[in-house]
């Protein structure tokens, strides 16, 4: 087999939800919150809280925030998240129970609020919510400029199990190709910020392909990250996207170079984890063979429900995946945040895309194959009443054909192979159904 397969491209969509937010429309209907969730199991949700503020925009980033919150934006904001918690509270009822056995703070960067901004968040999760955050795991995704000792505090106190930084590479020159300004000690400090809370999970996010990386500074850079024995790494390709500092830049080589030159990228890198005691839990994800549990998750990301608070936070029920408008582009983000700061009353889904029963067979396999530890096929039978060779026997053979399912796995489990793993971003998007293919083809960027 060639470095890079000849039919699809190893890095066409990083997959980490399905359908993707490009496919959801504004709904004509704009169903009632209350009976979206009125027969929805709702024992073990996850709780998602966006803050769409960051310091300064990367270039490679196309993730829903903006640059500062000037005029007390960011009470405004977190006002209409109290609004929005306090309904999202009231429609899920008391009927059924209700509670929360995961939650994560995200952006954006939270860590953009003050120390007591991050207390009022905490707050909301807890009085508004329900969400016993000292109970469950707790993840907070947080920047070298940011992750300032009071902020820190606040989050370990309330129940953080997790710190995720992105600190994408340890070489000063790499970061500024990537336009992400930032010094090395910054970077370091920092770190000995997150260590010194306890917090027992340390996440480092570092990034593979920029312009000018070599095996030898990107081994430079894992080695930097490794100094600090973090119980996570999470390595992430470059994408250049439409709207981005990076996409307004003319390419540096042709797609297929890039293309080979990340997976030689990513390969190092895994080795190089593997080799120092990491085990591999996705393409993207590696973690340290010791490191401890989260804490009690009984979450799962197939079945069960998500709560997502904020204007760039999506909701999940069994048949519906809703959230608001979603931009790249700078002043319709700013617009967008106008108009949810300014929203009285969030008890109705504006944004969303219905999930039929093809569309769940799709997610549960998606969410499941795109894991090194497989899908059991029990669970498919169980969930579906089938077999996924029966659903997506076409998708399925192709990908055998081309050496992405694990062959060697134990009878009963659908695995991906290494070189599987390597074309998650490949393999993923080719799971996609046509309906959603066309709706994200319809999207027009803004």
């Amino acid at each position: 087999m060639s470095a890079v397969t000849e039919a699809v491209r190893p890095y066409t969509s990083y997959v980490y939800a399905y359908p993707h937010k490009t496919a959801y429309r504004p709904l004509p209907d704009r169903p009632a919150l209350a009976g979206l969730w009125a027969d929805e199991p709702k024992d073990a949700l996850s709780l998602y809280a966006h803050i769409p503020f960051c310091e300064v925009r990367c270039g490679f980033c196309n993730l829903f925030t903006r640059i500062g919150a000037p005029d007390e934006l960011t009470t405004r904001y977190l006002d209409a998240l109290d609004r929005q918690a306090t309904a999202v509270r009231e429609a899920l009822g008391d009927a059924a129970p209700v509670r929360f056995a995961t939650a994560a703070f995200g952006g954006g960067t939270p860590t953009f609020l003050t120390a007591a901004e991050l207390e009022r968040l905490c707050d909301i999760a807890e009085r508004r919510m329900g969400a016993d955050l000292r109970a469950v795991p707790l993840s907070v995704e947080t920047s070298p400029s940011t992750a300032t000792a009071d902020r820190l505090a606040v989050l370990a106190e309330r129940g953080a199990t997790r710190l995720s930084i992105g600190v994408q590479s340890f070489v000063e020159a790499e970061a500024r190709a990537a336009v992400r300004p930032q010094r090395r000690a910054e970077v370091e400090a920092a770190l000995g910020r997150i260590r010194d809370t306890g917090v027992p999970v340390l996440n480092i996010d570092l990034i593979y392909g920029i312009d000018g990386q070599t095996e030898a500074s990107w081994r430079r850079s894992l080695d930097a990250a490794l100094v600090w024995r973090p119980e996570e790494l999470y390595l992430y390709p470059l994408y250049v996207r439409p709207l981005t500092g990076l996409g307004r830049k003319g390419p540096a080589e042709s797609d297929r170079e890039w293309d080979e030159r990340r997976l030689r990228l990513y390969r190092h890198g895994r080795d190089h984890l593997l080799a120092r005691g990491y085990e591999q839990v996705s393409m993207r994800m590696f973690r340290r063979a010791d490191a401890p549990a989260l804490g009690p998750d009984d979450h799962a990301c197939q079945t069960d429900g998500m709560i997502g608070l904020g204007c760039g936070a999506r909701s999940y029920t069994s048949r519906l995946h809703y959230s608001f408008d979603y931009a790249v582009g700078m002043p319709e983000i700013r617009s967008i945040i106008d108009t949810y700061t300014g929203t009285r009353d969030f008890s109705r889904a504006e944004v969303g895309r219905r999930v039929d029963a093809g569309e769940a067979r799709r997610r549960h396999l998606l969410q499941s194959l795109l894991q090194a530890a497989g899908m059991p096929l029990a669970d498919y039978a169980a969930r579906f009443g089938g077999s996924p060779f029966d659903d997506f026997g076409a998708e399925l053979a192709r990908f055998e054909e081309r050496g992405w399912l694990d062959t060697g796995a134990p009878a009963g489990l659908l695995r991906l192979s290494p070189e599987g793993l390597a074309h998650s971003d490949g393999l993923g998007p080719e799971l996609f159904s046509p309906a959603v293919r066309a709706a994200m083809a319809a999207y027009e960027a803004k």
